[in-house]
């Protein structure tokens, strides 16, 4: 029976360059469930998201000491990645989820 486990698959600053956020380990399938994306800077900012090299947000807004939410339902298996970056590192991603083994 597989064992379903509920974590944070990723909570980090976004740097300037691409990212890896968080790698499906062996064996193991992930649902990425929820997105948050800060902002404490005092100027608007831009952030990229990526599932397995998809683009799920591409140069995305974000005001000024803000946060955006996202619900979502999508499933990534072993060795697929999360990857991100912003215009500016005061931009933070928290990505929560389920890992399944």
């Amino acid at each position: 029976m597989a064992t379903v486990t509920s974590k944070t698959l990723a909570r980090i600053a976004a740097a300037t360059s691409s990212t890896t956020l968080y790698t499906v380990p062996a064996s193991t399938t992930a649902v990425v469930t929820n997105i948050v994306v800060t902002n404490s800077a005092g100027s608007a900012a831009t952030f990229t998201l990526t599932l397995n090299s998809v683009d799920i947000f591409t140069t995305t807004a974000i005001a000024a000491n803000s946060t955006a939410m996202f619900d979502l339902k999508q499933v990534l298996t072993t060795t697929k990645i999360i990857a991100g970056l912003a215009s500016a590192i005061t931009v933070k991603f928290h990505v929560s989820g389920v890992e399944i083994v």
